[in-house]
């Protein structure tokens, strides 16, 4: 695996590109002094943990023949404000809508951070990851 990086302005914007052509812009967090057009290295590993984990959680549940009708997830991350600390918590939230046993999803999710989401476990050593999950708009786990 292996991605290219690019320079595209005289500022903090970047494209990175993978072996497939497929493309996603980095900047900083923030610039007073001019427009912002990607996301931060930061934000784009909390993409990468949403991203991992629901590539996981769809696939468990697709092999069990159960399609939700409606999938969101929200992923924050706490850190210091120190310039390089690491994130300390992340905390996914995933709400999932349709007839989906309350069981399965959990399971499903807990495969993923636990065992297969990659990003996930790439973390673990350093980030306490949690997840919250709602169910048809109740939550059936903390």
């Amino acid at each position: 695996m292996a991605v290219q990086l690019d320079r595209v302005n005289d500022k903090y914007l970047f494209e990175l590109t993978n072996k497939n052509g497929h493309q996603v812009f980095l900047d900083r967090k923030y610039s007073p002094d001019y427009n912002v057009k990607g996301v931060s290295p930061m934000e784009l590993l909390l993409m990468g943990v949403a991203g991992c984990s629901s590539i996981d959680i769809i696939s468990i549940l697709e092999k069990q023949k159960l399609n939700p009708d409606s999938y969101k997830m929200e992923v924050e991350g706490d850190r210091e404000s120190t310039p390089g600390e690491p994130y300390k918590r992340i905390h996914v939230k995933l709400f999932v809508e349709g007839d989906i046993p309350g069981d399965k999803i959990i399971r499903a999710a807990a495969l993923s951070f636990d065992k297969y989401c990659s990003v996930s476990k790439n973390l673990e050593k350093s980030t306490t990851i949690e997840h919250s999950i709602y169910l048809n708009g109740s939550i059936i786990k903390k």
